[in-house]
């Protein structure tokens, strides 16, 4: 059972959506090392199926039943903990077996049935807050999971928009999120803003800024989506952090990290 550790940062992250096996194994690899180097918790993220693309004809992913298979494989071939998104009530059933966390997407984040099924297979359940919703909203959230099953609970904190497109993080969020659960801060979908080309576009280069001021104002783990060739990726590599640039990012969030706890002592 994956937990989050206290003493440890936690990183969860991969390409947003599977490529192929092949590819999610290596990027599972090359994210595990750098984290094992660092001392971080790593789990493992990809979707299996985009079902809310911002057009028809985007790569959405697989079938359910192919996904399942794919998901063991690269957890076999890469030794890590999987976290995946889910959109059906039943899928979840389909999934408890072969993923450690299971995700509630942004837009589904006040179903009901979807987290009372997440949180009846007993897996800890990561819920992303909705743009739409606010910090408080979140509390009606996690008492639907933990009233209903034995699941943990972490909340994701992902920017909220206030008017038409662009995300804004109000870091006052993180603080009364914490009050309810465990928070996550997910650094690159915090940087999408509208849409370029019939996707989701994005400033990248705010991924770093807005997760150093996330570690400033104290979370539990850190949630990015990392590409080893982010203007070639299937899905959000707009809003995707370059492989190469991950180490760099994460030394910075570790002393920050560091900082923040040596001053709650």
């Amino acid at each position: 059972m994956v937990k989050l550790d206290n003493n440890r940062l936690t990183l969860i992250s991969g390409p947003c959506a599977i490529e192929s096996v092949k590819h999610a194994t290596f990027m599972a690899k090359e994210i595990k090392s750098r984290c094992e180097d660092l001392d971080i918790q790593y789990i493992f993220k990809a979707s299996w199926d985009k079902a809310n693309r911002t057009e028809l004809k985007s790569y959405r992913g697989y079938k359910l039943d192919l996904a399942v298979n794919m998901f063991q494989e690269i957890k076999n071939g890469a030794d890590v903990s999987i976290t995946t998104d889910f959109h059906e009530s039943w899928q979840a059933e389909k999934l408890k077996d072969v993923v450690d966390v299971l995700q509630i997407p942004a837009f589904l984040c006040r179903q009901t049935d979807m987290l009372v099924c997440a949180s009846r297979t007993g897996l800890p359940v990561n819920i992303k807050k909705g743009q739409f919703i606010s910090a408080e909203d979140t509390k009606a959230v996690v008492n639907k999971v933990t009233s209903t099953g034995d699941s943990d609970v972490w909340l994701t904190e992902r920017g909220n928009v206030f008017g038409y497109g662009n995300y804004v993080v109000d870091y006052r969020n993180i603080v009364i999120m914490r009050e309810y659960a465990p928070v996550i801060f997910d650094a690159t979908h915090s940087v999408q803003q509208g849409t370029k080309g019939g996707s989701s576009g994005s400033c990248r280069e705010f991924i770093e800024p807005l997760a150093k001021a996330a570690m400033a104002v104290g979370v539990d783990g850190l949630f990015m989506e990392v590409h080893d060739n982010p203007d070639e990726a299937l899905s959000d590599g707009t809003s995707s952090l370059d492989l190469k640039d991950l180490t760099p990012l994460l030394e910075k969030v570790l002393k920050i990290r560091k900082a923040h706890l040596e001053g709650l002592e």
